[in-house]
């Protein structure tokens, strides 16, 4: 997941036509996959979309094979190699079955809990299937995803559960990936040729002993050549910056060494006295408001959206732990996704962020100064130096013994209080195989923290994600009516 500047920077839906899908993953992303050896550490993103109807199944089914004729990851395992120093590729499954990946549900009558649920008794009823699909690992063996009708929804409603790996990609690219299954309109002039032979670039490719290791070797060789060219023409930089600015230079390695050291520091204790357990087990809920409520909050302070959205999670998990006796606290430990996306990035599939874990206040009051601060605070992590240098500091990290790397994560993740995100979705009216999509929501993992809050824009909506642990978070729909006071708080200041 990453943050945008702003909901405002449309999703570009041009089907993918140059969207780049590199054959390995990169060193974050293999570190991503690397540590999954401690089950905390999972990265399953799950996505609930809401339907106004039901999909007739075998258009349903036609609309995905399209998808994995679209999106070539949809159609790809992950292959590593225990002697190689290279990252694992990405190639065909040479025994792709659709019907694996694609799982139909119908839910059973409503509970009065359910019904009686403010985010709405199908809503609730989706969440509530979707939670032990989120908390089951992936088969490492098959591509990363699956997806799940569900019919039988109260007031004649159904959603799509999907399940996807992180390793496949960011927010702001997974975006991009979903619009190859759907429309525009309900019933598109165009019909779907599920009768076109799989295309020659998708069919597997059988690569044997010797061409993995020569295949490795080449990538790493060209990748290393990169880096030296990049580091000789950095170094001949620094020199002429040197001679004529060495006070300069000497401040750049002093600020560039310090955001390291910010970025990447231990701290293997949450600093929330009340979310402090942790297990495996997740509690999925949602919160809709509109987004420009939030966006004209924003502006009093000459923000963006994400700054009111931080604040209102912050206002929230502050009234949280004064509800349960905890009003000294004025910082919790937060992971935001930081979006490196380049101009020159900008196609290429994967992901496309740094992690930063900086303290987030929640002690003041005023909304307006609180969403100021934060404003500022997250301004100031945007310009960290350090930034720059996470891919060099993932490839070293990615060739350590996984045993270090997850001991090493796993401890930093035990620090973390809760992990926010925030993604631009789709800002006009979808459908899913002829269905009209109510709604978008993003469960984030909880990555070892208390609780993971992802906003996704869907039209004239925010849909606020809410995943948490019941180990730290044992009564959810009170942590859940504390966001949402969150949330009207600084909608009030519009």
């Amino acid at each position: 997941m990453s943050v945008p500047d702003d909901t405002t920077d449309l999703v570009d839906l041009s089907l993918l036509d140059d969207f780049e899908f590199s054959p390995r993953m990169s060193s974050a992303d293999a570190l991503m996959w690397a540590v999954e050896k401690d089950p905390l550490l999972r990265s399953t993103i799950t996505f609930v979309s809401l339907l106004d109807q039901t999909p007739e199944r075998d258009r349903f089914v036609r609309v995905m094979e399209r998808a994995t004729r679209v999106v070539p990851r949809l159609r790809q395992r992950v292959v590593g190699h225990p002697y190689s120093i290279a990252p694992p590729r990405w190639e065909i499954d040479a025994n792709f079955d659709l019907s694996y990946h694609l799982r139909f549900m119908r839910a059973p009558v409503p509970t009065p809990e359910q019904l009686t649920d403010p985010a709405g008794s199908a809503t609730r009823q989706a969440l509530d299937l979707a939670q032990p699909i989120g908390m089951q690992g992936f088969d490492r063996a098959r591509p990363l995803w699956e997806i799940t009708l569900v019919d039988g929804l109260a007031d004649g409603k159904a959603a799509i559960i999907g399940k996807v790996h992180h390793a496949i990609s960011d927010g702001v690219g997974g975006v991009k990936l979903q619009m190859a299954m759907l429309d525009i309109e309900r019933d598109p002039a165009d019909e779907i040729d599920d009768s076109a032979p799989v295309p020659e670039s998708l069919m597997p490719r059988s690569l044997g002993e010797a061409q993995r290791i020569v295949d490795a070797a080449v990538f790493e060789a060209r990748r290393q050549f990169g880096v030296l060219a990049g580091l000789a023409g950095a170094a001949a930089n620094t020199a002429d910056r040197f001679r004529h600015d060495p006070v300069g230079v000497g401040t750049d390695v002093v600020r560039t060494g310090s955001s390291m050291v910010r970025l990447f520091s231990l701290a293997s204790k949450p600093m929330s006295p009340l979310m402090t357990n942790r297990s495996l087990s997740v509690h999925f809920d949602t919160i809709a408001v509109p987004v420009e409520d939030m966006k004209a909050a924003a502006r009093i302070v000459g923000g963006k959206l994400n700054d009111s959205f931080l604040a209102a999670v912050a206002g929230g998990l502050r009234k949280y732990h004064v509800l349960h006796g905890h009003s000294e606290i004025e910082m919790l430990r937060m992971t935001m996704p930081i979006n490196i996306r380049t101009e020159a990035s900008a196609d290429k599939a994967g992901n496309q962020f740094v992690p930063a874990r900086f303290p987030l206040p929640i002690g003041i009051d005023d909304p307006v100064m609180r969403m100021n601060a934060i404003r500022e605070l997250v301004a100031d992590q945007r310009a960290e130096p350090a930034l720059a240098l996470s891919e060099p500091i993932a490839n070293v990290l990615h060739r350590l013994p996984s045993t270090a790397t997850t001991a090493m994560f796993g401890s930093m993740a035990k620090g973390i209080d809760f992990v926010t995100s925030n993604v631009p979705g789709v800002p006009f009216t979808v459908y899913f195989a002829g269905a009209k999509v109510e709604g978008q929501i993003a469960l984030g993992p909880l990555g070892g923290s208390a609780a993971n809050i992802t906003l996704v824009s869907y039209g004239e909506n925010l849909d606020i994600g809410i995943n948490v642990d019941p180990a730290a978070i044992p009564d959810p729909a009170v942590f859940t009516a504390c966001l949402r006071e969150g949330f009207d708080e600084i909608m009030k200041l519009a």
